[in-house]
């Protein structure tokens, strides 16, 4: 089995973030230090890819750079708890930001039903006057 390489550009395309947001996170240890060729250029492995596409999702969905410093050490240090922990309090995060939003949508809805309704009446109206 192959292991695919990358580079730094590979990368970005791949995750959507800038080559120098990759810089920054292997500087602050969020990714762990990356191998080089002779050249110095940064080569990465799938497994790389793999952690800061998880990280990328991390910060997607609002995750402080804090919080991901603290998992990314808890992770390396091999205290898997609390890596749970982190995880599942930034899971109860999602979930309650998830509801917000799925309660502002259905408001949201519900103001488009009744302009909608609101326009058909006043089209109605307007053309029962001009006849």
């Amino acid at each position: 089995m192959e292991d695919t390489s990358y580079l730094i550009s590979d990368i970005a395309s791949h995750t959507g973030l800038s080559i120098d947001v990759i810089r920054y996170y292997e500087k602050i240890g969020v990714l762990p230090p990356i191998s080089r060729k002779e050249n110095g250029h940064r080569i990465y492995s799938r497994s790389d890819l793999e952690r800061i596409m998880f990280v990328t999702h991390l910060k997607r969905t609002q995750m402080p750079l804090k919080d991901i410093e603290q998992y990314v050490r808890f992770y390396n240090e091999g205290q898997y708890d609390q890596c749970y922990n982190v995880l599942k309090e930034h899971k109860h995060y999602i979930e309650t930001k998830l509801a917000e939003m799925t309660e502002s949508l259905e408001r949201m809805n519900y103001k488009l039903e009744n302009y909608q309704q609101i326009i058909q009446t006043s089209m109605i109206t307007e053309e029962n006057t001009n006849e």
